[in-house]
């Protein structure tokens, strides 16, 4: 049985932008790829109506993952719902339990957006309760055994909040993929207007490589990269256990001591 390596994000594009070059070398690596798309994109337009743009969004989501080679779990909220209640951990949960990863990717702690920060908080709790015999998901599922590392991705613009930069722990070289996680986020079409028009950010694409340049340029040693902080393992692992840094061996540059700690 193959190693499994799970994103939960908040809205589709959101690996692809700052997750999916880790993922694709997971993947080359002989993981199982997961996605987990926590809101539907409802609100991702100035233009289309809502259904229809569910649906775009939905159709772009599954192209992007299978660019990636990923099933694709969700969505179960709309836009501007990621909220972190009782009822939605218990739905990511169930899915936590059904994929069994070992390495789960989620979204920073320190984003500038609350669905962001919000689906981190509910891929942390969700692989927290995975192995409690009465923690009851939705729909029910028997707890899960085995370890599993939580890695929080970068923020979007590498800044918090705050606008303070957010250093990461390690950096995971994304050279040789950065072509596939360029075409995987090239599927969300609907997203470049929007974006470009409601960020500013003048380009989609070379907005997400720039972040992977400025990564390479903070590591010292790759050209491009994506940044992680490693979650705190008390609970979810022994301190020994780093299967992405291990799967990933030379990728892998570790930026931060205090990570080891």
């Amino acid at each position: 049985m193959k190693n499994v390596a799970m994103a939960v994000v908040a809205h589709p594009d959101d690996i692809e932008l700052m997750m999916a070059g880790t993922l694709a070398m997971l993947g080359r690596a002989g993981y199982a790829l997961h996605y987990l798309v926590v809101a539907n994109g409802s609100c991702g337009t100035a233009t289309i109506e809502r259904e229809a743009i569910i649906a775009v969004r939905a159709e772009e989501s599954r192209q992007a993952a299978a660019v990636l080679g990923a099933t694709l779990h969700g969505p179960l909220v709309d836009d501007a719902q990621v909220y972190y209640t009782p009822a939605l951990v218990t739905r990511v949960a169930a899915v936590v339990r059904q994929v069994r990863p070992e390495i789960l990717l989620a979204p920073s702690p320190h984003d500038y957006m609350e669905d962001h920060i919000n689906a981190s908080r509910l891929a942390v709790s969700a692989a927290f309760y995975r192995g409690m015999r009465n923690f009851v998901t939705d729909p029910p599922l028997p707890p899960v055994a085995g370890e599993v590392a939580l890695y929080h991705a970068l923020p979007w613009g590498l800044k918090d909040s705050l606008g303070a930069p957010v250093r990461p722990h390690l950096a995971v070289d994304i050279s040789d993929v950065l072509e596939v996680k360029r075409q995987a986020l090239a599927c969300h079409r609907s997203q470049k207007d929007w974006l470009d028009a409601s960020q500013g950010l003048g380009s989609y694409l070379r907005a997400m490589v720039e972040m992977s340049e400025a990564v390479g340029r903070l590591s010292g040693r790759f050209r491009v990269a994506e940044g992680w902080q490693r979650h705190n393992p008390l609970g979810f692992s022994g301190e020994a256990f780093r299967p992405l840094e291990d799967a990933l061996d030379s990728h892998v540059l570790l930026l931060c001591k205090e990570a080891l700690s």
